[in-house]
């Protein structure tokens, strides 16, 4: 009766534990070195009165230098705001154990990049990569992300991270508070 009994636990710890495997966009390994880059990941999403806002991260790993690219989309006809990254812009991520994790940008300036579609929509396109600082990535690793501050060139948004959502642009489940939990294996 022990064995079986025993059997179930681990099976069910294996599962539970087990981690998910990694999907790339790139994996290249040649003479001047290494480069890694998960799929994109939608974080956020948000549709109301018109106006789209779209989140996405892609965890990158060049000749071992983990680092996080941000991928920020507004759709809109009306006017879109432009938020820039500068040298002093960061990523906090609030932990649920109560730790708030800091990524700093990379770049020096970013603006994005607008673009009118054919259907008369304003598509606004930021991108920055942001460096991992030490022992962030164990923290990272053993706890969820429960709010996201981007401090942008002249102001922050924070956005608060859902356990689970059904995105409405491409139908697929996200699942961003284990967003870093799930992935960052995959870089290391």
């Amino acid at each position: 009766m022990k064995q079986p009994t025993l059997l179930i636990l681990l099976w069910i710890s294996a599962t539970l534990f087990a981690q998910k495997p990694c999907g790339y966009s790139a994996n290249i390994t040649d003479s001047i070195g290494t480069y890694k880059s998960t799929k994109d990941y939608m974080i956020y999403e948000n549709n109301f009165a018109g106006h789209s806002k779209y989140i996405f991260f892609t965890l990158v790993s060049t000749n071992g230098t983990p680092t996080l690219s941000i991928n920020i989309i507004q759709k809109s006809k009306d006017f879109l705001k432009a938020n820039c990254f500068d040298k002093n812009s960061k990523l906090f991520l609030q932990l649920n154990n109560g730790k708030i994790i800091t990524l700093l940008l990379l770049e020096q300036e970013i603006c994005g990049t607008m673009i009118r579609d054919d259907k008369g929509f304003d598509n606004r396109i930021l991108t920055g990569s942001f460096m991992f600082i030490k022992g962030s990535i164990a923290a990272l690793k053993s706890s969820h992300v429960n709010m996201i501050r981007i401090k942008y060139a002249t102001e922050m948004e924070d956005y608060v991270m859902k356990k689970e959502f059904k995105s409405e642009l491409n139908n697929q489940i996200y699942e961003p508070e284990t967003y870093f939990m799930n992935n960052l294996h995959c870089i290391e």
